[in-house]
C-alpha cells in the first residue's frame, strides 16, 4: 500500500518477475495473501490485502492468462472449517476486479483439475482455503505436486506468507517456472532498499511487546541508522535495565543486560537512542480502567506502563522532524484500548507529516496507522508482519529463495 510518492531505494531481487513469463493462454497459479480480518458474522472488515494483489491479478487478466488464485485464511489446523472459508473473499474480489470470479470448494483434486482445464483466457478461479489440508503447512511433497498439476507456471505475490516453507509457497515452486508478483517485488524494493541504502538521516522506530521479538532487527539496523526510538512494551525492559522502577510493566528480565548493551553500542557509534520519558500507566488494561501519566522513572508499584506519555510523544516527534527515511515497526502502546492509544496515534501523525520516505512494518503497526487515519500519507505499508520482520533482520525468506533465478 503506497501513499507519499517517494521513490524506494531499490532492493535487489535476482528472481524472475511475472513480466519475465509468457503467460498468454497459460494456467497461472498465483499465491496471494487474502488472510483478511473477519467479524463475528464472517464479513470482511479490511480488504487491504485483497487490493494489494490487484496489480498482479489485473496484469494477468490483461495478458490473457487463466488465473488460479490461492490463499490461506486463519488457522483451521488442517481441517475444513467454514468459519475460514474464502467464499466471502471471492465475492469481494469479484466486485474489485469487476469480473466474474469462480469459487471452487477445494484447492486440489479431480474436480478442481477439471474446472481449471475448462478455463478460458482471462478467467479467474479462487481456490478454497489451502490450510484446510494438512499438507499445506507440513509442506507435504504430494500436496505441492497436486497444486502444481493445476498450472503451467507459478507466481508468488503473498509476501505476508513468504517466510513460511509451506506447500503453496515452496512446495509448488519445485515443479513449475516460478516468479515474483508485483506486490512481492515492491516489498523487497522498499524493505531491502531501506536497509541497504537509506537516505539519511535514517530513523528507526521500534515498538511492540518484547525486546526478544526485535533483537534480530535491532542488531541488523544498529550500525545503519542515525536515530533509534524505542516504545511499546519493550521500552520497559530498557527502563528497568537503567535501574528505574517499572511497577508491573512488561519486562523481559533475561534481556536486561542485552538491552544495556544495545543502548551502549548505539551511543558509542554516535547514534541517538530515545526511550520514553513519561508513560500512561494503569493497574489493568481494561477499557474504563483508571489511568494516569507519570514520569518514566517513577512508575508506581502495582501499576503498569501501557502507552508513552505526551512528553515522550513530543520528544519522539521532534526526533523525526529532520528525518529523510523513517522505518516504523511496532506500536507505542496498547492502542486497541482508547485510553492507551494516544501515543501510538501521535507517532503515526508525526510519521505521516514527515517529509521523508516512510515505511511501516506490517501487522499491528499497519493496523494502528489505519486506525489513526493516516494510511494514505505513508510511502509504503508492508502487508507482512512476520515476513517483514525477518527481512529486516537480514534473513533469507523461503518463499523468495524458492523462485526461479534470473539468468
Amino acid at each position: 500500500m503506497e501513499g507519499k510518492q517517494f521513490a524506494p531505494i531499490k532492493g535487489v531481487l535476482n528472481k524472475l518477475s511475472i513480466r519475465d513469463l509468457n503467460i498468454k493462454g497459460k494456467r497461472v497459479f498465483i499465491r496471494v495473501d487474502f488472510n483478511v480480518p473477519l467479524d463475528k458474522d464472517l464479513n470482511i472488515t479490511d480488504d487491504t490485502r485483497i487490493r494489494s494483489a490487484l496489480p498482479t491479478i489485473n496484469y494477468a487478466i490483461d495478458e490473457g492468462a487463466k488465473i488460479i488464485l490461492a490463499s490461506h485464511l486463519g488457522r483451521p489446523k488442517g481441517t475444513e472449517d467454514k468459519r475460514y472459508s474464502l467464499a466471502s473473499v471471492a465475492r469481494r474480489l469479484q466486485r474489485l476486479v469487476k469480473k466474474e470470479v469462480t469459487f471452487l470448494d477445494n484447492c486440489i483434486g479431480p474436480e478442481v483439475e477439471e474446472a481449471v482445464n475448462k478455463m478460458s483466457e482471462g478467467d479467474i478461479v479462487l481456490l478454497e482455503n489451502l490450510r484446510f489440508h494438512k499438507g499445506e503447512e507440513s509442506n507435504d511433497e504430494e500436496f505441492g505436486r497436486a497444486l502444481a498439476r493445476l498450472a503451467d507456471c507459478f507466481v508468488n505475490d503473498a509476501f505476508g506468507a513468504a517466510h513460511r516453507a509451506h506447500g503453496s509457497i515452496t512446495g509448488i515452486a519445485k515443479h513449475l517456472p516460478s516468479a515474483a508478483g508485483f506486490l512481492l517485488q515492491k516489498e523487497i524494493e522498499y524493505l531491502q532498499g531501506v536497509i541497504n541504502r537509506p537516505v539519511r538521516p535514517f530513523v528507526a522506530i521500534l515498538g511492540g511487546a518484547k525486546v526478544s521479538g526485535k533483537i534480530g532487527v535491532i542488531k541488523n539496523l544498529q550500525d545503519k541508522v542515525d536515530k533509534v526510538i524505542v516504545g511499546g512494551g519493550m521500552a520497559y525492559t530498557f527502563l528497568k535495565a537503567l535501574g528505574h522502577p517499572v511497577g508491573e510493566s512488561m519486562v523481559e528480565n533475561e534481556m536486561l543486560d542485552l538491552a544495556n548493551e544495545i543502548r551502549s553500542h548505539a551511543l558509542s557509534k554516535g547514534i541517538k537512542f530515545y526511550i520514553p520519558v513519561d508513560c500512561v500507566v494503569a493497574q489493568n488494561m481494561e477499557p474504563g480502567a483508571e489511568a494516569k501519566v507519570v514520569t518514566a522513572q517513577e512508575i508506581p508499584d502495582g501499576w503498569k506502563g501501557l502507552d508513552i506519555g505526551p512528553a515522550s510523544a513530543r520528544l519522539f516527534s521532534e526526533a523525526l522532524s529532520n528525518a529523510k527515511t523513517i522505518l516504523w515497526n511496532g506500536p507505542m502502546g496498547v492502542f486497541e484500548v482508547d485510553a492507551f492509544s494516544r501515543g501510538t496515534f501521535a507517532i503515526a501523525r508525526a510519521v505521516a507529516d514527515a517529509y521523508a520516505l516512510t515505511i511501516v512494518g506490517g501487522g499491528d503497526t499497519a493496523l494502528a496507522v489505519s486506525r489513526a487515519g493516516v494510511s494514505e500519507s505513508m510511502s509504503f505499508i508492508s502487508t507482512g508482519g512476520g515476513a517483514s520482520l525477518e527481512l529486516l533482520e537480514g534473513k533469507a525468506l523461503p518463499g523468495i529463495e524458492a523462485l526461479t533465478d534470473k539468468k
